[in-house]
């Protein structure tokens, strides 16, 4: 009789790091095999257009003005250091979304896992160029970018009583060799006390993303004024009209310093077929990274902000 022999199941020639699970439930680990030997055909395929795309992304001028012009990768400067806030997910303050499977992808608008809820709202395409200053500002293939923020209603996923058992607004994106990461995402609200915004992690490579610790910078986006007014306006953001009314990029928490300067990006699109935002984004990693965390500590925190739904109020959003 012949001996019956264990097989494990594999996927595009990799062994399962589960054998007696799904693919879906591979892991983080096996996710970012499977992410890491396609970008190698997605390269090869993308060429002229990547480059074509990352030199749209370069452009305008320094105004800082809420009209969305954001400064030119000549000009560069490096992207502030700011609160990861009370929502991160990133393990620092309870819920982990990083250690998850699936959390790498470019479209976050809908739960991964156990739900596949999709958050509602006006389309939202979001595209970060990363440049390595310590490096004569060279694109920064592989880095990692964890993003995520609000939905329509103002909460946060993992965390807003009403959607704590929700996944979606958030994901991890792996920088090609122009430096570009994209999402397809939808238009945040404007809750009581903060500017519109959007935070994000970067990452020296996405095997270190699982650990929150590894980050080498972290700030966040100020969505431009016109473009704000526009989609509020819409059904679904109501509240957000009053909200942006109280509060201005020179009011705000966060963005007052400088009006958010160098953390406005251009741009484009309609409600129609939804925005495209764009942002250059300087890493140096010869500098601390001084951001992450959890600004104040009970109360109301320094600069405002708590979104509705039961979410934490011990820090700035």
């Amino acid at each position: 009789m012949t001996a019956k022999r264990d097989v494990t199941p594999t996927y595009e020639g990799r062994a399962y790091t589960r054998p007696d699970d799904e693919l879906v439930d591979q892991g983080l680990q096996f996710d970012i095999g499977t992410l890491l030997s396609r970008r190698g055909v997605l390269f090869a395929g993308a060429g002229a257009a990547a480059l074509g795309l990352a030199a749209c992304s370069d452009g305008g001028d320094s105004s800082g003005s809420g009209s969305g012009t954001t400064a030119s990768a000549e000009d560069l400067t490096e992207i502030p250091e700011e609160t990861a806030g009370p929502y991160p997910g990133d393990g620092s303050n309870g819920p982990d979304i990083l250690e998850q499977s699936g959390v790498v992808r470019s479209d976050i608008r809908a739960s991964f896992g156990d739900s596949t809820t999709a958050a509602e709202g006006v389309g939202l395409d979001i595209e970060l160029t990363l440049y390595d200053m310590a490096n004569d500002n060279a694109r920064f293939e592989g880095a990692a970018v964890y993003l995520w923020h609000c939905n329509r209603d103002g909460e946060y996923s993992m965390y807003s009583e009403a959607i704590v058992n929700e996944n979606y607004l958030r994901g991890v994106q792996v920088a090609d060799a122009d430096g570009v990461v994209k999402f397809t995402s939808v238009f945040p609200a404007c809750y009581d006390g903060r500017w519109p915004h959007i935070h994000f992690e970067v990452y020296p490579d996405v095997d270190s993303i699982t650990d929150s610790a590894n980050a080498i910078a972290t700030s966040q986006i100020a969505l431009p004024q016109d473009a704000c007014d526009t989609v509020y306006a819409e059904e679904g953001y109501e509240q957000s009209v009053e909200n942006l009314s109280q509060v201005s990029l020179e009011t705000d928490g966060i963005f007052s310093d400088d009006g958010g300067a160098s953390q406005l990006p251009s741009v484009s699109g309609d409600v129609a077929a939804g925005y495209t935002i764009a942002l250059p984004v300087g890493v140096d990693t010869s500098t601390e990274a001084g951001g992450g965390g959890m600004s104040g500590s009970g109360g109301a925190p320094e600069g405002g902000g708590t979104p509705p739904g039961g979410a934490p109020e011990s820090s700035t959003g």
